[in-house]
């Protein structure tokens, strides 16, 4: 992306801060998600159900199994003199059977439930990335400029991957346990109101202690899940620079900003750990707690003769049902708050306004005949900090006009303005009389072809990137295109030629060869408009010189703005125009400007003497 000043990828701005956090909102949004697969939800749900159901009924059949161990009593045929314990097998064995039946349904029930639950997870993050890549395409330009993009990448894979990990494992426990915990208290309830009591005497401590820990936990799960995307912006960086980093003998400068970085997000994870990792032990303590108090409590009930040792036997059973799911939720508590910092980071993007189209007109090729006006443009990248001021520029169709100044005085701003990467803060554009602001950017930027001073290719073949100039064109068309810009030998030596595969960023080829491929992307584009950003720039004088020839040829007819450092290329161009302090300070042809002996005499001459400009 062309950044003020000409420089790649536009003003750094301030790394993401952390705002508070709207659990309710964040987790009704994704329910909304969840409720996109409405019938795959419900299915699911009713197996968790089933599986809970199964879960309370077992202690229930257990405890009446209970019933049919007696020893002797007042008389009757399972009755002895002596003592002896008797056992109704008859009956026991009913009873097993069902217990039986229980659990291989529960089993059954549980297996359907994980299989649901991973389908249900991996459709609702599908959707969520394809919304979020979609929003992502849709960011104004001056956002991806200001934000790091190895953050964005962490949103659309880190962020999105807790949600799904939460779907497929927390979502199923967490509704379960609240079917378990209201069907165990009416259990309760119904056999005694005062055991049911005691059993809910550490409810408190639980809240106490959730609500304790959950400040902590949310504060550095949130630091963790920023501390992760500044990482991954490091790492690309350092991928993206590396042989900048070599060449300048920095690895042990970057290592060290890479440790930094990588030691606090271990500082904080291991902290969100800690915290998060306290729960579950928490509520076992607190559970047990209870269970003993049960005990305690039903040992004095049934000795007083209130009720018998198989009700004091379920309430000790249900007991562990009551408070089991309560340890359950604990536990999932952590990936739950990690899923819905993620999801809220995802949904922060989301929520980010989408890049403002308010042309309604569409610019066709046969509208365009290359006629540009800038009329008292006034631009800043920074408020208070103005890049252009005053601007004023007409061109004629067909003319080749050269902007050049030092760095920093507003050349690529133009280029900015005029694809309307970003809005003028006062004064207007025209295409051929039209505003280009009552124009769609879509049907602006196809009548306008752009080779930016980094090469940008896909990776993909060497044909297909060529075509991004016009994904109808033919292979005829194509490889006329790569004759033009003079691309046409080297690809013929690659060893599949046009179909050839290039690596990421196009490395397997040589920097003026990307070069190269760029400018027939934009031969191919055949635009009424062309724009030439350091186009030779990255290429030896040989090929520069094939470039130029072949640019000549392109040029013919169209409308050309080029933006260069190196005075050499521009000599024949109708008009250059100099920038400084964003004003444009001269104007004219090459024999003209360097007789005024004004600022492109001094520019020229400093390059002449082998002096950066």
């Amino acid at each position: 992306m062309i950044g003020p000043g000409g420089r790649r990828g536009g003003p750094r701005g301030p790394m993401i801060a952390e705002k508070p956090k709207d659990f309710k909102k964040t987790v009704a949004r994704l329910l909304g998600y969840l409720g996109k697969s409405k019938i795959l939800l419900i299915i699911m749900i009713l197996c968790v159900i089933a599986s809970a159901a199964v879960t309370l009924i077992a202690p229930t059949m257990q405890t009446a199994a209970l019933d049919y161990l007696t020893l002797d009593s007042m008389g009757g045929k399972m009755t002895t003199a002596d003592g002896k314990l008797i056992i109704d097998f008859e009956a026991m064995a009913k009873i097993l059977a069902v217990l039986a039946v229980l659990f291989a349904a529960s089993s059954l029930f549980s297996y359907l439930q994980s299989r649901l639950a991973a389908k249900l997870s991996q459709g609702t993050v599908k959707v969520m990335r394809a919304d979020l890549f979609r929003k992502i395409e849709k960011l104004s330009i001056g956002y991806t400029d200001n934000h790091p993009h190895g953050d964005l990448m962490s949103r659309m894979t880190n962020d999105i991957e807790n949600v799904s990990n939460t779907i497929s494992q927390s979502v199923t426990s967490l509704i379960s346990s609240v079917i378990t915990i209201i069907g165990a208290l009416c259990i309760m309830l119904y056999y005694s109101w005062e055991m049911t009591l005691i059993s809910m005497i550490t409810i408190p401590l639980t809240l106490l202690a959730t609500s304790f820990l959950t400040k902590r936990v949310r504060r550095y799960f949130l630091a963790q899940q920023r501390l992760l995307g500044e990482l991954n912006a490091e790492v690309e960086e350092s991928v993206m620079g590396y042989r900048t980093i070599l060449a300048f003998s920095r690895e042990e400068k970057t290592k060290e900003q890479f440790s930094k970085t990588s030691a606090e997000l271990k500082k904080t994870g291991i902290k969100a750990e800690i915290f998060g990792g306290i729960m579950g032990p928490l509520m076992n303590i607190i559970g047990n707690i209870g269970y003993l108090l049960i005990v305690i409590a039903g040992v004095v009930f049934a000795i007083n003769g209130r009720f018998s040792v198989t009700t004091v036997f379920l309430f000790i059973q249900f007991s562990k049902q009551f408070t089991r799911p309560l340890s359950e939720i604990a536990n999932q508590y952590t990936s739950i708050l990690n899923a819905v910092t993620g999801a809220e980071r995802v949904f922060e993007i989301m929520d980010e306004p989408s890049e403002i189209d308010a042309g309604t007109t569409t610019l066709t090729p046969d509208m365009v005949t290359g006629r540009l006006s800038f009329r008292h443009i006034n631009f800043s990248y920074v408020p208070g900090e103005p890049v252009l001021k005053d601007f004023c520029l007409e061109v004629n169709p067909g003319q080749k006009i050269a902007i050049v100044g030092k760095t920093g005085s507003g050349k690529t701003t133009i280029i900015n303005l005029l694809t309307r990467f970003y809005e003028t803060d006062s004064g207007e554009i025209l295409i051929d009389g039209i505003n280009i602001k009552d124009v769609t950017k879509d049907s602006l930027r196809k009548n306008i072809a752009i080779v930016l001073q980094d090469t940008v290719l896909f990776t993909d073949t060497i044909g297909a990137n060529i075509r991004y100039g016009r994904l109808d064109a033919t292979d005829e068309e194509v490889r006329r295109a790569a004759i033009t810009a003079n691309a046409e030998t080297f690809i013929e030596r690659m060893p599949e030629g046009y179909d050839t595969e290039l690596a990421e960023s196009g490395g397997n080829i040589s920097n003026g060869q990307r070069q190269l491929l760029s400018i027939a992307r934009a031969v191919l584009a055949d635009p009424k408009i062309l724009i030439l950003d350091e186009a030779t720039s990255s290429v030896d004088t040989r090929t520069e010189m094939h470039i130029q020839e072949a640019m000549l040829h392109l040029m013919h007819g169209r409308t050309t703005l080029i933006i260069a450092h190196r005075l050499s290329t521009i000599r024949d161009a109708d008009c250059i125009i100099v920038l400084d302090d964003g004003k444009i300070c001269e104007s004219g042809n090459h024999e003209a400007l360097l007789a005024k002996k004004g600022v492109y005499y001094k520019l020229y001459m400093s390059q002449f003497a082998g002096i950066a400009t």
